[in-house]
Protein backbone atom coordinates (compact mmCIF):
# COMPACT_ATOMS: atom_id res chain seq x y z
CA UNK A 1 0.00 0.00 0.00
CA UNK A 2 1.12 3.51 -0.76
CA UNK A 3 1.40 6.27 1.80
CA UNK A 4 -1.79 7.84 0.43
CA UNK A 5 -3.66 4.56 0.79
CA UNK A 6 -2.56 4.24 4.42
CA UNK A 7 -3.64 7.81 5.07
CA UNK A 8 -7.09 7.09 3.58
CA UNK A 9 -7.35 3.95 5.69
CA UNK A 10 -6.53 6.00 8.76
CA UNK A 11 -9.19 8.60 7.94
CA UNK A 12 -11.84 5.96 7.27
CA UNK A 13 -11.01 3.97 10.40
CA UNK A 14 -11.15 7.08 12.59
CA UNK A 15 -14.48 8.12 11.05
CA UNK A 16 -15.85 4.63 11.71
CA UNK A 17 -14.50 4.75 15.28
CA UNK A 18 -16.26 8.06 15.90
CA UNK A 19 -19.52 6.59 14.58
CA UNK A 20 -19.23 3.51 16.79
CA UNK A 21 -18.37 5.65 19.82
CA UNK A 22 -21.50 7.68 19.06
CA UNK A 23 -23.58 4.49 19.08
CA UNK A 24 -21.97 3.55 22.41
CA UNK A 25 -22.85 6.99 23.76
CA UNK A 26 -26.48 6.49 22.69
CA UNK A 27 -26.55 3.08 24.41
CA UNK A 28 -25.23 4.58 27.64
CA UNK A 29 -27.72 7.46 27.28
CA UNK A 30 -30.52 4.87 27.15
CA UNK A 31 -29.00 3.22 30.22
CA UNK A 32 -29.13 6.53 32.11
CA UNK A 33 -32.65 7.29 30.84
CA UNK A 34 -34.01 3.94 32.01
CA UNK A 35 -32.36 4.42 35.39
CA UNK A 36 -34.29 7.67 35.93
CA UNK A 37 -37.37 5.59 36.71
CA UNK A 38 -35.62 3.19 39.07
CA UNK A 39 -35.68 3.54 42.84
CA UNK A 40 -32.47 2.49 44.58
CA UNK A 41 -32.42 1.17 48.11
CA UNK A 42 -29.18 1.26 50.13
CA UNK A 43 -28.17 -2.31 51.12
CA UNK A 44 -29.18 -2.88 54.72
CA UNK A 45 -26.14 -2.87 57.00
CA UNK A 46 -23.80 -1.68 54.25
CA UNK A 47 -21.60 1.26 55.11
CA UNK A 48 -20.63 4.10 52.83
CA UNK A 49 -18.20 2.93 50.20
CA UNK A 50 -19.38 -0.70 50.24
CA UNK A 51 -21.98 -2.71 48.42
CA UNK A 52 -23.41 -6.17 48.82
CA UNK A 53 -22.20 -8.72 46.31
CA UNK A 54 -25.13 -10.11 44.35
CA UNK A 55 -26.45 -13.47 45.45
CA UNK A 56 -23.80 -14.04 48.12
CA UNK A 57 -24.35 -11.43 50.80
CA UNK A 58 -20.61 -10.75 50.72
CA UNK A 59 -19.57 -7.12 51.15
CA UNK A 60 -17.19 -5.86 48.45
CA UNK A 61 -15.74 -2.51 47.51
CA UNK A 62 -18.42 -0.49 45.76
CA UNK A 63 -16.01 0.65 43.08
CA UNK A 64 -15.63 -2.99 42.05
CA UNK A 65 -19.33 -3.85 42.24
CA UNK A 66 -21.44 -4.03 39.06
CA UNK A 67 -23.76 -1.15 38.30
CA UNK A 68 -26.68 -3.55 38.11
CA UNK A 69 -27.32 -7.07 39.25
CA UNK A 70 -29.08 -9.77 37.29
CA UNK A 71 -32.44 -10.91 38.59
CA UNK A 72 -31.98 -14.12 40.56
CA UNK A 73 -34.72 -16.53 41.55
CA UNK A 74 -34.91 -18.05 45.02
CA UNK A 75 -35.75 -21.73 44.39
CA UNK A 76 -38.12 -22.50 47.25
CA UNK A 77 -39.78 -19.11 47.59
CA UNK A 78 -43.28 -18.15 46.51
CA UNK A 79 -43.80 -15.80 43.56
CA UNK A 80 -44.04 -12.77 45.84
CA UNK A 81 -40.91 -13.74 47.76
CA UNK A 82 -39.06 -14.31 44.47
CA UNK A 83 -39.93 -10.82 43.29
CA UNK A 84 -38.94 -9.36 46.65
CA UNK A 85 -35.56 -11.13 46.67
CA UNK A 86 -34.90 -10.15 43.06
CA UNK A 87 -35.85 -6.55 43.82
CA UNK A 88 -33.53 -6.37 46.84
CA UNK A 89 -30.60 -7.69 44.82
CA UNK A 90 -31.24 -5.08 42.12
CA UNK A 91 -31.39 -2.28 44.66
CA UNK A 92 -35.03 -1.61 43.75
CA UNK A 93 -37.76 -0.86 46.23
CA UNK A 94 -39.74 -4.12 46.81
CA UNK A 95 -43.13 -2.47 46.40
CA UNK A 96 -42.27 -1.45 42.82
CA UNK A 97 -40.87 -4.80 41.71
CA UNK A 98 -42.49 -7.40 39.48
CA UNK A 99 -43.96 -7.57 35.97
CA UNK A 100 -42.89 -4.61 33.85
CA UNK A 101 -41.67 -2.76 36.94
CA UNK A 102 -38.31 -1.59 38.22
CA UNK A 103 -36.83 -5.08 38.11
CA UNK A 104 -37.29 -5.34 34.35
CA UNK A 105 -36.22 -1.73 33.92
CA UNK A 106 -32.97 -2.49 35.72
CA UNK A 107 -32.36 -5.50 33.48
CA UNK A 108 -32.97 -3.41 30.36
CA UNK A 109 -30.64 -0.70 31.62
CA UNK A 110 -28.01 -3.38 32.27
CA UNK A 111 -28.40 -4.63 28.70
CA UNK A 112 -27.91 -1.15 27.27
CA UNK A 113 -24.86 -0.69 29.49
CA UNK A 114 -23.31 -3.89 28.18
CA UNK A 115 -24.09 -2.89 24.61
CA UNK A 116 -22.41 0.46 25.22
CA UNK A 117 -19.31 -1.23 26.62
CA UNK A 118 -19.14 -3.69 23.69
CA UNK A 119 -19.44 -0.86 21.18
CA UNK A 120 -16.70 1.04 23.01
CA UNK A 121 -14.38 -1.95 22.61
CA UNK A 122 -15.19 -2.09 18.89
CA UNK A 123 -14.63 1.66 18.58
CA UNK A 124 -11.26 1.33 20.32
CA UNK A 125 -10.14 -1.33 17.82
CA UNK A 126 -11.09 0.90 14.88
CA UNK A 127 -9.45 3.85 16.63
CA UNK A 128 -6.25 1.85 17.04
CA UNK A 129 -6.26 0.95 13.34
CA UNK A 130 -6.66 4.63 12.46
CA UNK A 131 -3.75 5.75 14.63
CA UNK A 132 -1.43 2.95 13.47
CA UNK A 133 -2.31 3.55 9.81
CA UNK A 134 -1.52 7.25 10.25
CA UNK A 135 1.89 6.34 11.62
CA UNK A 136 2.56 3.95 8.74
CA UNK A 137 1.51 6.60 6.23
CA UNK A 138 3.87 9.12 7.83
CA UNK A 139 6.63 6.53 8.38
CA UNK A 140 7.06 7.81 11.95
CA UNK A 141 5.21 7.96 15.24
CA UNK A 142 1.88 9.78 14.70
CA UNK A 143 2.59 12.61 17.14
CA UNK A 144 3.86 15.37 14.87
CA UNK A 145 0.89 17.77 14.97
CA UNK A 146 -2.06 18.78 17.11
CA UNK A 147 -4.33 16.54 15.00
CA UNK A 148 -2.11 13.53 15.54
CA UNK A 149 -1.78 14.15 19.28
CA UNK A 150 -5.59 14.53 19.51
CA UNK A 151 -6.31 11.16 17.87
CA UNK A 152 -3.56 9.45 19.90
CA UNK A 153 -4.50 11.12 23.18
CA UNK A 154 -8.16 10.17 22.75
CA UNK A 155 -7.05 6.60 22.06
CA UNK A 156 -5.21 6.69 25.40
CA UNK A 157 -8.47 7.80 27.07
CA UNK A 158 -10.34 4.84 25.57
CA UNK A 159 -7.61 2.41 26.64
CA UNK A 160 -7.48 3.87 30.16
CA UNK A 161 -11.26 3.55 30.48
CA UNK A 162 -11.32 -0.11 29.44
CA UNK A 163 -8.37 -0.92 31.72
CA UNK A 164 -10.28 0.63 34.62
CA UNK A 165 -13.43 -1.25 33.65
CA UNK A 166 -11.51 -4.52 33.85
CA UNK A 167 -9.69 -3.58 37.05
CA UNK A 168 -12.28 -1.60 39.01
CA UNK A 169 -15.62 -2.01 37.23
CA UNK A 170 -16.01 1.66 36.30
CA UNK A 171 -18.58 1.21 33.56
CA UNK A 172 -20.49 4.04 35.24
CA UNK A 173 -18.08 6.41 33.45
CA UNK A 174 -19.24 5.13 30.07
CA UNK A 175 -21.52 7.98 29.00
CA UNK A 176 -19.02 10.75 29.77
CA UNK A 177 -16.09 8.83 28.27
CA UNK A 178 -17.82 8.01 24.98
CA UNK A 179 -19.21 11.55 24.74
CA UNK A 180 -15.72 12.95 25.16
CA UNK A 181 -14.29 10.56 22.55
CA UNK A 182 -16.92 11.56 20.00
CA UNK A 183 -16.26 15.25 20.65
CA UNK A 184 -12.46 14.99 20.43
CA UNK A 185 -12.45 12.87 17.28
CA UNK A 186 -15.05 15.13 15.67
CA UNK A 187 -13.03 18.28 16.35
CA UNK A 188 -9.83 16.55 15.29
CA UNK A 189 -11.22 15.40 11.95
CA UNK A 190 -13.16 18.56 11.12
CA UNK A 191 -10.99 21.36 12.56
CA UNK A 192 -7.52 20.04 13.32
CA UNK A 193 -6.93 17.67 10.39
CA UNK A 194 -3.75 18.15 8.43
CA UNK A 195 -2.34 15.90 5.68
CA UNK A 196 0.63 13.69 6.43
CA UNK A 197 3.83 15.75 6.48
CA UNK A 198 7.44 15.32 7.63
CA UNK A 199 8.35 16.19 11.20
CA UNK A 200 9.56 19.64 12.12
CA UNK A 201 13.37 19.52 12.41
CA UNK A 202 13.35 19.98 16.20
CA UNK A 203 10.95 17.02 16.58
CA UNK A 204 13.06 14.66 14.51
CA UNK A 205 14.62 12.92 17.49
CA UNK A 206 14.26 9.67 19.38
CA UNK A 207 13.07 11.77 22.32
CA UNK A 208 9.72 12.20 20.61
CA UNK A 209 9.00 8.53 21.31
CA UNK A 210 9.96 8.78 24.98
CA UNK A 211 8.65 12.23 25.86
CA UNK A 212 5.39 12.29 23.90
CA UNK A 213 4.50 8.69 24.70
CA UNK A 214 4.62 9.53 28.41
CA UNK A 215 2.51 12.63 27.75
CA UNK A 216 -0.07 10.57 25.84
CA UNK A 217 -0.46 8.05 28.67
CA UNK A 218 -0.68 10.91 31.17
CA UNK A 219 -3.42 12.55 29.11
CA UNK A 220 -5.52 9.40 29.24
CA UNK A 221 -5.07 8.99 32.99
CA UNK A 222 -5.67 12.67 33.79
CA UNK A 223 -8.87 12.59 31.73
CA UNK A 224 -10.18 9.58 33.65
CA UNK A 225 -9.29 11.34 36.89
CA UNK A 226 -11.20 14.45 35.81
CA UNK A 227 -14.28 12.41 34.86
CA UNK A 228 -14.12 10.64 38.22
CA UNK A 229 -13.94 14.01 39.99
CA UNK A 230 -16.98 15.35 38.12
CA UNK A 231 -19.05 12.26 38.92
CA UNK A 232 -17.86 12.38 42.53
CA UNK A 233 -19.14 15.94 42.92
CA UNK A 234 -22.53 14.97 41.50
CA UNK A 235 -22.82 11.87 43.69
CA UNK A 236 -21.61 13.68 46.82
CA UNK A 237 -24.27 16.34 46.30
CA UNK A 238 -26.98 13.65 46.13
CA UNK A 239 -25.71 12.03 49.31
CA UNK A 240 -25.72 15.42 51.05
CA UNK A 241 -29.36 15.88 50.06
CA UNK A 242 -30.26 12.50 51.53
CA UNK A 243 -28.39 13.35 54.73
CA UNK A 244 -30.41 16.56 55.01
CA UNK A 245 -33.68 14.80 54.17
CA UNK A 246 -33.66 10.97 54.51
CA UNK A 247 -37.02 10.79 52.70
CA UNK A 248 -35.60 12.03 49.40
CA UNK A 249 -36.28 9.40 46.74
CA UNK A 250 -33.15 7.80 45.30
CA UNK A 251 -33.84 7.68 41.58
CA UNK A 252 -31.58 7.97 38.56
CA UNK A 253 -28.34 6.49 37.32
CA UNK A 254 -26.16 8.39 39.78
CA UNK A 255 -27.73 6.35 42.58
CA UNK A 256 -26.75 3.15 40.76
CA UNK A 257 -23.10 4.17 40.94
CA UNK A 258 -20.71 3.43 43.82
CA UNK A 259 -20.72 5.73 46.83
CA UNK A 260 -19.04 9.13 46.68
CA UNK A 261 -16.24 7.83 48.91
CA UNK A 262 -15.55 4.95 46.50
CA UNK A 263 -15.55 7.27 43.47
CA UNK A 264 -13.17 9.61 45.31
CA UNK A 265 -10.84 6.67 45.95
CA UNK A 266 -10.91 5.73 42.26
CA UNK A 267 -10.02 9.31 41.34
CA UNK A 268 -7.11 9.28 43.77
CA UNK A 269 -5.74 6.01 42.39
CA UNK A 270 -5.82 7.32 38.83
CA UNK A 271 -4.10 10.59 39.74
CA UNK A 272 -1.49 8.77 41.81
CA UNK A 273 -0.67 6.73 38.70
CA UNK A 274 -0.64 9.70 36.32
CA UNK A 275 1.46 12.14 38.37
CA UNK A 276 4.79 10.22 38.20
CA UNK A 277 4.27 9.84 34.45
CA UNK A 278 3.73 13.57 34.08
CA UNK A 279 6.83 14.20 36.18
CA UNK A 280 8.75 11.96 33.77
CA UNK A 281 7.22 13.89 30.85
CA UNK A 282 8.45 17.22 32.21
CA UNK A 283 11.94 15.87 32.94
CA UNK A 284 12.38 14.24 29.54
CA UNK A 285 11.09 17.41 27.91
CA UNK A 286 13.85 19.38 29.65
CA UNK A 287 16.49 16.89 28.49
CA UNK A 288 15.16 17.05 24.93
CA UNK A 289 15.14 20.87 25.07
CA UNK A 290 18.82 20.86 26.03
CA UNK A 291 19.60 18.60 23.09
CA UNK A 292 17.51 20.62 20.61
CA UNK A 293 18.02 24.21 21.80
CA UNK A 294 21.02 24.06 24.12
CA UNK A 295 19.19 24.76 27.38
CA UNK A 296 17.09 22.72 29.82
CA UNK A 297 14.61 25.48 30.57
CA UNK A 298 13.78 28.66 28.71
CA UNK A 299 10.39 29.76 30.09
CA UNK A 300 8.71 28.79 26.84
CA UNK A 301 4.87 28.97 27.26
CA UNK A 302 4.41 25.20 26.93
CA UNK A 303 7.21 24.55 29.40
CA UNK A 304 5.66 26.99 31.87
CA UNK A 305 2.17 25.48 31.62
CA UNK A 306 3.53 21.93 31.85
CA UNK A 307 5.17 22.99 35.11
CA UNK A 308 1.95 24.67 36.31
CA UNK A 309 0.08 21.43 35.65
CA UNK A 310 2.71 19.56 37.63
CA UNK A 311 2.42 22.00 40.56
CA UNK A 312 -1.39 21.75 40.72
CA UNK A 313 -1.41 17.95 40.66
CA UNK A 314 1.43 17.88 43.19
CA UNK A 315 -0.70 20.09 45.43
CA UNK A 316 -3.62 17.68 44.99
CA UNK A 317 -1.59 14.63 46.04
CA UNK A 318 0.23 16.52 48.81
CA UNK A 319 -3.04 17.79 50.28
CA UNK A 320 -4.50 14.30 50.36
CA UNK A 321 -1.37 12.74 51.82
CA UNK A 322 -0.56 15.32 54.51
CA UNK A 323 -3.67 17.39 55.22
CA UNK A 324 -5.96 14.42 54.82
CA UNK A 325 -8.10 16.18 52.21
CA UNK A 326 -11.03 14.24 50.91
CA UNK A 327 -14.07 15.23 49.00
CA UNK A 328 -15.00 18.43 47.26
CA UNK A 329 -11.82 20.41 47.89
CA UNK A 330 -9.59 17.69 46.44
CA UNK A 331 -11.95 17.22 43.47
CA UNK A 332 -11.82 20.93 42.65
CA UNK A 333 -8.01 20.91 42.76
CA UNK A 334 -7.96 17.89 40.43
CA UNK A 335 -10.28 19.66 37.98
CA UNK A 336 -8.11 22.79 38.15
CA UNK A 337 -5.11 20.64 37.25
CA UNK A 338 -6.97 19.18 34.28
CA UNK A 339 -7.94 22.68 33.13
CA UNK A 340 -4.26 23.67 33.06
CA UNK A 341 -3.45 20.49 31.16
CA UNK A 342 -6.11 21.27 28.52
CA UNK A 343 -4.91 24.84 28.17
CA UNK A 344 -1.36 23.59 27.67
CA UNK A 345 -2.52 21.32 24.86
CA UNK A 346 -5.22 23.45 23.23
CA UNK A 347 -4.58 27.06 24.18
CA UNK A 348 -0.81 27.19 23.75
CA UNK A 349 -0.94 25.26 20.46
CA UNK A 350 -3.67 27.43 18.97
CA UNK A 351 -1.99 30.64 20.08
CA UNK A 352 1.05 29.41 18.18
CA UNK A 353 3.61 31.09 20.39
CA UNK A 354 6.97 29.82 21.55
CA UNK A 355 9.29 27.11 20.35
CA UNK A 356 6.62 24.40 20.82
CA UNK A 357 4.24 25.75 18.14
CA UNK A 358 3.89 22.44 16.29
CA UNK A 359 0.10 22.33 15.95
CA UNK A 360 0.23 22.58 12.16
CA UNK A 361 -2.69 25.02 12.28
Amino acid sequence: MTSQAWAELSNNALAAAMFVYALAMLAHSAEWALARRLVTEAPEGAESGTALSVGTGRVVNAAEAPVYAVRQTVPSASGARQREASSAQLGVAPESAGGSSDGEGAERAEQFGRIGLSLTVLGLLLHLVGVVARGVAAERVPWGSMYEFAITGSLAVAVAYLVLVLGYGVRWMGLLVTGLLVAVLGVAMVVLYRPVAPLVAALNSYWIVIHVFAAVISSGAFTMGAISSVLYLKRQRLEAEVTADPHVQRTGFLWRMPSAAAIDQTSYRVHAFAFPLWTFTVLTGAIWADEAWGRFWGWDPKEVWAFITWVVYAAYLHARATAGWRGRGAAYIALAGYATFLFNFVGINLLGSGLHAYSGM
